[in-house]
């Protein structure tokens, strides 16, 4: 027997409420979670925790804050990937950090330095892994117009693209100061 005419229409209508629920639900949570992304990649973020106050002095003393074009990267450009699922993986990582700052392993000048060499590796291993992709999202070998290079930086550049380097093999220290390796004792 089958169900009465009433009742399979209470049913599709069922569906599809259940389905533009869950399509509205979908539209509010993606909504959401970009503006979550949006504002955690934003310099006013980035630098609310106050062991980033170093850091930052030291980015605005950088031409990637200050040059004579007046383009500015920010924190993200150079520290958050722009393909999703990279920057998904540097977000999960980056909690490790926020975990850090709340429990104080990094609370003063002291302990960010004592911790400086080993959180600057991690950054150049990860950019050196990626081919400099943050990097290169400016500044890309087939882009420079070397003639307008200095004669060192235009040898330099060269050979690095021929031999396939990547930016952080000769530029760990453009933005922040790099810090000093720790002696085969003290790592």
């Amino acid at each position: 027997m089958s169900a009465p005419n009433g009742s399979r229409t209470r049913g599709k209508l069922g569906t599809l409420i259940a389905v533009i629920a869950l399509f509205v639900s979908g539209v509010v949570f993606a909504g959401i979670f970009n503006t979550g992304m949006a504002y955690t990649n934003e310099m006013e973020f980035c630098v609310s925790c106050h062991t980033m106050e170093k850091p930052y002095n030291e980015y605005k003393e950088s031409l990637h804050f200050r040059n004579q074009s007046g383009v500015q990267a920010t924190c993200a450009d150079c520290h958050v990937p722009k393909p999703f699922v990279p920057k998904m993986i540097t977000k999960v990582i980056a909690a490790k950090d926020v975990y850090h700052e709340i429990i104080g392993t990094i609370s003063t000048p002291e302990k960010f330095e004592a911790h400086r060499w080993d959180m600057a590796s991690r950054v150049w291993k990860k950019m050196h892994s990626s081919d400099s992709r943050e990097c290169r999202s400016c500044h890309e070998f087939a882009n420079m117009d070397l003639s307008g290079q200095s004669r060192s930086a235009r040898s330099r550049h060269a050979r690095a693209e021929e031999k396939g380097q990547t930016c952080i093999d000769c530029h760990t220290g453009v933005v922040h100061l790099e810090p000093d390796e720790p002696d085969d004792d003290d790592a």
